[in-house]
């Protein structure tokens, strides 16, 4: 019997989605978990895979064309069957679901001399020498995006692999990025007094652009979100002194390609802590509260555009190096516009840091229909009293916003204090 493909729901307010590309054609042969074709939401680019084995019957969607949620895309079929396409076509359930498809055109954008400078210069040709065995498609992809020739480098995956670490040493090196030195604000500094100088310049025209459809979807989310849930917030600041020693000896040892982040011990120690306050892993459903039992934590992610939140399911059963990497795949995905379904579902309690911009404090606002999210600024060298003396220690801040329909200051405050304590012991976070 023939088997039916439908538009996925990828993501809870996920209404409509655009087939961008055909990965597999009519007549073609495909396996389970192989990339059907590529579907854009208003949150990003996602490589759908076949849920059966078949041959691609009929494809009933043009590239190109936007559609609603569970319509009738395509049909799979086994070799040779016989398939009575107006049967299924005349299904009551299937009319009602197969609305006329409207063509999507792209809007041009218009930029002023200004913007134009701020551009990046294009890439030289993309020149493709390695074989597709020894080439994972995510390296392939950002090779291409970047300019990279992959006949210069040599892979270090299983066999001689390329794979996207090897694309991010090559980036940084062609960058001039030395890794493992910090760059300190005396280093940037003729460039910010080059900034001081007044120099006469024609004035800009102004210009009209459209929003994004990214942009689009986070301000209508958050709009509703600011409106409809109580926010309140609790902030904290944490000692992180033993943190930033752990990570630097840890780092030591793990090597260049295997780091791992400040984001990442936080995304560990706050699953942990959500172990103790289920109402923080929740979602409010009318008048009833559902606490998760899995805890899948959400991170930002900044892409062009917006920002895009990949998820790490059951964080709270997984090492911190098993963290690391499944997040910087997810976030190289992300930023290079072909996530999977499953890296942007699910999620149940989020963490948005800006620590790489140097930020001092923040709050950030719930992504629902989660209950809270955790907001993380920098890790900062400040002054601080230790046994009446005052010296210099590491702190960070962060703040929890939180759903006053589902929990109170209380139990935030008690959440962020836990948190706090696993801040304060990070060997074990690593056990």
């Amino acid at each position: 019997m023939a088997d039916l493909v439908l538009m996925p729901k990828l993501g809870f307010d996920m209404a409509e989605g655009t087939l961008i590309r055909w990965s597999k054609k009519e007549g073609e042969q495909v396996k389970k978990g192989e990339v059907l074709a590529e579907i854009e939401t208003d949150k990003a680019t996602v490589e759908v895979e076949s849920q059966f084995t078949g041959v691609v019957y009929k494809e009933l969607v043009k590239e190109g064309t936007s559609v609603p949620v569970s319509t009738l895309i395509a049909i799979v079929s086994q070799p040779g069957e016989k398939v009575d396409e107006k049967s299924i076509l005349a299904t009551s359930a299937l009319q009602a679901s197969l609305v006329k498809p409207t063509e999507q055109k792209p809007v041009p954008i218009t930029t002023s001399p200004v913007d134009q400078t701020r551009l990046p210069v294009p890439p030289p040709p993309f020149t493709q020498t390695a074989s597709v065995e020894r080439i994972s498609p995510l390296a392939r992809k950002m090779a291409k995006d970047a300019g990279i020739d992959l006949s210069r480098i040599q892979g270090s995956g299983p066999n001689g692999r390329i794979v996207m670490r090897d694309i991010e040493k090559t980036q940084k090196s062609q960058s001039g990025f030395q890794p493992g030195k910090t760059q300190t604000r005396s280093a940037v500094q003729p460039v910010k007094e080059s900034h001081l100088q007044w120099h006469p310049a024609p004035i800009p025209a102004d210009q009209t652009s459209p929003v994004e459809r990214l942009r689009l979807a986070v301000g209508r989310r958050m709009s509703e979100a600011k409106q409809r849930i109580p926010h309140f917030y609790i902030s904290d600041d944490y000692d992180v002194n033993a943190l930033m020693e752990t990570r630097a000896q840890a780092n030591m040892a793990l090597g260049e390609d295997h780091k791992i982040s400040v984001n990442d011990f936080l995304v560990k120690a706050a699953s942990l802590t959500l172990r103790q306050f289920p109402n923080l892993n929740a979602s409010l459903n009318g008048e009833q509260i559902l606490q998760h039992g899995h805890i899948n934590i959400g991170i930002a992610v900044s892409v062009k555009g917006g920002l895009l939140t990949v998820v790490c399911h059951d964080a709270d059963q997984k090492s911190l190096r098993i963290i690391s990497t499944e997040v910087k795949e997810m976030a190289a995905r992300a930023r290079s516009g072909k996530v999977h379904p499953e890296d942007i579902e699910g999620s149940s309690f989020s963490i948005s840091n800006l620590g790489m911009y140097d930020v001092e404090n923040f709050a950030a606002i719930i992504n629902p229909p989660e209950v809270a999210i955790l907001a993380v600024a920098s890790a900062r060298q400040v002054p601080v009293v230790q046994a009446e003396k005052v010296v210099i220690g590491w702190r960070m801040k962060a703040t929890l916003s939180a759903d006053h329909r589902v929990t109170d200051g209380a139990e935030a405050a008690q959440f962020m204090q836990v948190l706090g304590e696993y801040l304060l012991n990070p060997v074990g976070l690593m056990m």
